[in-house]
């Protein structure tokens, strides 16, 4: 194999002899198995920048495994039982926050994915960790890909980690974006 310069900048031109064809062949050639398979990867997503580099981690995985990504919201239960004017019917509320989460699912998908992955959507309503829990045992996850906000101190142990709990109980591999973190994305380091 010969490298000249082209007359366009920047390239090359390879000479190459029928030698160099077991070479050529075995670069174009996938292996012929991984040393595991995934096939589906679900990412939990809150709409904050958190979830949204869980992502952008989650997006080259799936890439190279050909996998599909589904993104899955739960609307939470509420935190406030009582409204500025009194009680309030959380379960009249719940078709409209669940379709509001599948819009903005929707709308979510569009912008961060492209298209380049297979995408599916899914919304729930409840705890968030258990239904992330549920939904990663009844559609057959490989791995899950979820962003923690890494709280400490008073703020961890009142509002408690979705993350952990997830990491915990689920079933399957689970890899855990920090909010504030060495990236090694290659997006990320540009």
């Amino acid at each position: 194999m010969k490298a000249k310069p082209s007359k366009h900048a920047g390239e090359i031109v390879l000479e190459l002899t029928s030698s160099d064809e077991p070479l050529i062949e075995a670069a174009s050639r996938r292996p012929a198995t991984l040393p595991f398979r995934i096939q589906n990867i679900l990412v939990p997503i809150d709409f904050s920048d958190c979830a949204k580099k869980a992502l952008q981690y989650a997006l080259p995985l799936a890439r190279e495994h050909e996998a599909a990504i589904t993104l899955i919201y739960v609307v939470p239960p509420p935190t406030y039982p009582m409204g500025e004017f009194g009680g309030m019917e959380y379960a009249s509320l719940l078709p409209y926050l669940k379709a509001g989460g599948e819009n903005d699912l929707s709308t979510f998908a569009a912008a961060e994915i492209h298209g380049e992955v297979p995408v599916k959507k899914v919304v729930r309503t409840g705890s968030p960790a258990v239904e992330i829990i549920d939904a990663a045992k009844r559609l057959d996850t490989d791995m899950i890909v979820i962003s923690t906000h890494g709280r400490t101190g008073l703020k961890h142990v009142l509002l408690g980690s979705v993350a952990e709990h997830v990491i915990r109980s689920a079933p399957c591999p689970v890899l855990v974006v920090r909010e504030r973190e060495h990236d090694f994305l290659a997006e990320a380091s540009s």
